[in-house]
């Protein structure tokens, strides 16, 4: 059994006070004092996590979902699936959950000031939809309370955050839609603003690019980022008459999925007229006729990596911030 803080206090003729400051890299103690106390308590086996796990049995945390338009956050098996993954977390490092929501059309700034004064330990924020404009009243609230973001990265900030690694997805997608069509491929392109959604843009230009083509030559549709609205827009594409490319990346499944439905309502056969791949492997995409070639998202760990994070910045806020890139795969199916 390893010594604890009261021991190590007494050991070192310390109070505490100093003990606690110096083990969770607070103020208040010299560099040489902190150096001597985790020293002696490294090699007496002190539990670093243990004064933490006492404390955050009573700790709550707040997920935060903040909806822009609505058109992309809402119900679906993704957001579920970061939810879960969220809630498992949460579990295992003895958190209790809270979620809040918040919309651009309300009074942003008084909700973001009832977090700041209450009993949440730490935020993680639901990024998905929001521009840079929408982060302004969240930048004191982060300097109060432990922070992470989730699902959207911003290039000039020094949040954490943690989100798909949307080019890299986007550019292998469209390799492997290359390499099996032969084909320049088009675009089936969302017609809201998303940032993940303009990281695929960049990571499906970079592939174009690599395969020596012209990315002003690639056929562009925009879409709504829904199955319906996919469908409806593309059936409008379609009744004009406008050209078609002979394989298309999508920026997400749900978009792929409506252009289908309206490919095969004009009579036209999947991959043997039009190949399409998509991107978030929703559990829809493999029993749809044909099943969707996609991109994987790992969406539970996703949600599961950002309490992960959250719980290392309050253990010790002192920690530079980070952006955590989940990695994605192929996966592949019928519709390539």
């Amino acid at each position: 059994m390893g010594i604890s803080g009261k021991e190590l206090a007494k050991m070192l003729n310390l109070s505490e006070a100093a003990i606690s400051m110096a083990l969770r890299s607070k103020q208040g103690v010299s560099t040489e004092t902190r150096k001597r106390i985790i020293e002696a308590a490294e090699l007496h086996g002190y539990d670093f996590e243990k004064p933490y796990k006492k404390k955050a049995a009573g700790w709550h945390i707040t997920f935060v979902i903040y909806k822009r338009q609505g058109a992309v956050v809402s119900e679906t098996p993704f957001f579920s699936a970061l939810s879960e993954g969220i809630e498992t977390a949460c579990a295992e490092y003895n958190f209790k959950l809270q979620i809040a929501y918040i919309h651009k059309d309300e009074d942003v700034q008084r909700k973001v000031d009832d977090l700041a004064h209450s009993d949440s330990a730490g935020i993680i924020l639901l990024g998905t939809e929001m521009q840079l404009e929408d982060f302004r009243p969240f930048n004191s609230l982060r300097r109060r309370i432990p922070l992470v973001l989730l699902d959207v990265n911003l290039d000039f900030t020094d949040y954490d955050c943690v989100l798909i690694n949307n080019v890299q997805g986007a550019f292998e997608a469209t390799n492997f839609l290359i390499s099996r069509t032969k084909n320049q491929p088009g675009y089936l392109r969302s017609s809201y603003l998303i940032g993940n959604f303009e990281k695929r843009a960049e990571g499906f230009q970079k592939s174009v690019q690599m395969h020596g083509m012209s990315v002003s030559k690639s056929v562009v549709h925009k879409l709504a980022p829904s199955v319906e609205g996919a469908f409806v827009d593309m059936m409008e594409i379609l009744e004009r008459g406008d050209e078609l490319a002979p394989c298309y990346f999508a920026d997400s499944d749900l978009i792929a999925m409506g252009a289908m439905k309206a490919f095969q309502r004009k009579g036209l056969r999947i991959p043997e007229d039009i190949a399409i791949i998509g991107f978030d492997d929703l559990p829809m995409a493999s029993y749809i006729e044909p099943s969707l070639t996609t991109v994987h998202v790992p969406k539970k760990y996703i949600g599961e990596t950002a309490v992960k994070r959250l719980h290392e910045i309050i253990n010790d806020t002192a920690q530079p911030p980070v952006k955590i890139l989940v990695s994605t795969k192929i996966k592949k199916r019928r519709s390539v």
